[in-house]
C-alpha cells in the first residue's frame, strides 16, 4: 500500500533578510534614530528617566532607576547592543529624544523580527507621532528588509500593549503561560503579529490614519483609526 506524502508548506524564496542597521527614518512629525548614549541622555532622562511615576516601567525588563547614574548606565548598555537594537524616537519639532524602541529577537535566516522595548513620554503617548513611530519602523522591516513575520510580544496583564498592538493591526496569537520570570514574577507572555501578505492593507490603513487631511486645524482626529 503506497502512503500518501505528507503535507508540507509552500515553497518559498529562502534567501535569509539583511540585519536592520542604524539608520535614520524620517517622518513628517518623528524622526527614528539610532540611540546614542551621549547624544539623547539628557532629553531621555527628562522625558522617561525621571519620571516618578515607577508605572511607567512596571512591564519593562529594565527601569525604575535609582538615579541620574543608573539610568546612564543603562542607556549606554542599550545603545551598544545589536540585539535588541535600540533606536531614540525624536520629535522633529523639538529636536529632543522623547521616547525609544527597539528591534529584537532578530532572525535573518526566518526572516522574523520583533519590535519591543518601547517607552514613550507622557508628551509622546496617544499621539499622532507614536503611530508614525511605529509605522515607520514596520515599512523599514517590511519594506527595506524583506522580513516576513513582524511580532510584538508583552506581558499578558499590560492591557494598554495589547490595545495598541491591535490598534497598530497586529493579529493576536496566544498566550505562552509562564513564558518567563521578570523582575521576580512569573510572567504569562501575548503574541500579536503581522504578515508580509497582510502587511500591504495594515500600512495602507495606517497612511490613511495618519494623512494631513485626516486631522482638523487644532490636531484632532476626523476618524478614528479604529473607524478604518
Amino acid at each position: 500500500m503506497r502512503l500518501e506524502a505528507a503535507p508540507i508548506g509552500p515553497t518559498i524564496d529562502a534567501r535569509p533578510a539583511p540585519r536592520p542597521e542604524r539608520v535614520v527614518l524620517r517622518g513628517r512629525e518623528v524622526d527614528i534614530v539610532p540611540l546614542d548614549a551621549v547624544q539623547h541622555r539628557d532629553a531621555l532622562f527628562d522625558a522617561i528617566g525621571g519620571t516618578h511615576d515607577d508605572r511607567l516601567w512596571t512591564y519593562m525588563f529594565d527601569g525604575p532607576f535609582a538615579d541620574r547614574g543608573a539610568f546612564d548606565a543603562s542607556l549606554t548598555r542599550l545603545a551598544c547592543s545589536d540585539d535588541p537594537l535600540y533606536y531614540a524616537i525624536i520629535m522633529r519639532s523639538s529636536g529632543l529624544a522623547v521616547g525609544r524602541a527597539a528591534l529584537m529577537r532578530i532572525e535573518p535566516v526566518h526572516r522574523v523580527i520583533e519590535v519591543g522595548g518601547i517607552v514613550y513620554a507622557d508628551s509622546l503617548q496617544r499621539t499622532r507621532a507614536a503611530t508614525e513611530s511605529m509605522l515607520l519602523l514596520a515599512r523599514y522591516v517590511f519594506d527595506t528588509l524583506g522580513y516576513r513575520r513582524y511580532e510584538w510580544k508583552c506581558d499578558a496583564l499590560n492591557a494598554a500593549s495589547r490595545a495598541a498592538a491591535l490598534r497598530l493591526g497586529f493579529t493576536f496569537e496566544g498566550i505562552f503561560r509562564q513564558h518567563m520570570i521578570v523582575k521576580g514574577r512569573s510572567r504569562d507572555t501575548a503574541w500579536y503579529s503581522i504578515v508580509d501578505a497582510e502587511w500591504p492593507a495594515r500600512k495602507a490603513r495606517l497612511e490613511r490614519w495618519l494623512a494631513p487631511e485626516n486631522f482638523d486645524r487644532s490636531g484632532r482626529q476626523l476618524t478614528a483609526l479604529s473607524a478604518m
